[in-house]
């Protein structure tokens, strides 16, 4: 409550005082685009939350603490705005505002992830969040969508996939816990496709290494034929030119042998 009346008299007073926004209290906070909250009903959902902030500015990120163990609402959390100057309007107009009959509070703030968070689980856009519904962004990511459910609905399912289906149609309806439950199987779920889409990328990784060894065996070979019937070629080719050049290796012609008396024998 102090911090929502020290806002609003900082805002009077520079209304007051004519001070011109390049002047004003919130430019030392023109390096973050997130805004801190809290105070807020426990039974908002991060979809009202959205709703609320939206008038201001286009949320790109929010984060709505819940209880680990029952998931529910803690009130507060962190949101950022696509545009930093959405900033100064939420804090402006929000801060000491009446929502369910509780007065919210909203100042600037300098968010930094935890290191086991995932900053894709809090990222609001609207192509984030139609993405998260499972819905295309645009008509590529359409067509790429059916092949993708074409390709779900032949494999067999997982084993996470098939607990989930169970959990979401035999769990009880008035357990306020369902919801929770159903969201962390979702998570393993998440999980469980990507280390099966990850065995089947290495799968088709061995499958394309194996080819082209194949491909080599062939190749060398009918290389190794066309070199055989080449040197056979070749070797008919020496025979025949030798055989050309070859002497006349017959019988000698007879010469006549003239003896003593002068008679010519054969």
């Amino acid at each position: 409550m102090n911090k929502i009346r020290a806002i609003q008299a900082l805002n009077k007073k520079e209304i007051e005082q004519g001070i011109s926004t390049g002047a004003s209290w919130h430019t030392d906070y023109r390096d973050t685009a997130f805004v801190y909250f809290g105070g807020l009903p426990y039974d908002l959902s991060e979809g009202d939350v959205i709703t609320i902030f939206s008038q201001f500015g286009e949320p790109v990120f929010l984060k709505l603490a819940r209880d680990k163990e029952t998931g529910k609402s803690k009130g507060f959390g962190w949101l950022k705005y696509e545009d930093q100057r959405s900033t100064d309007l939420a804090v402006d107009n929000l801060g000491g505002a009446d929502i369910g009959g509780r007065l919210i509070s909203v100042d600037h703030a300098r968010y930094k992830a935890r290191d086991d968070e995932d900053p894709d689980e809090f990222k609001v856009a609207w192509e984030d969040m139609r993405r998260k519904e499972g819905r295309p962004v645009s008509d590529n990511e359409s067509s790429e969508e059916e092949e993708k459910g074409e390709e779900e609905k032949q494999r067999p399912l997982l084993p996470e996939e098939q607990e989930l289906a169970k959990l979401m149609r035999d769990h009880d309806d008035d357990d306020p816990m369902k919801a929770f439950f159903i969201e962390e199987k979702k998570k393993e779920v998440d999980e469980a496709k990507r280390k099966a889409e990850k065995r089947e990328r290495r799968l088709k990784h061995r499958s394309r290494e194996s080819e082209p060894s194949r491909d080599h065996e062939r190749r060398h070979k009918d290389r190794d034929d066309d070199d055989d019937d080449a040197d056979e070629q070749r070797h008919r080719t020496r025979d025949g030119q030798r055989e050309k050049r070859q002497p006349d290796r017959g019988f000698p012609k007879e010469v006549g042998v003239v003896r003593r008396d002068g008679v010519t024998t054969s």
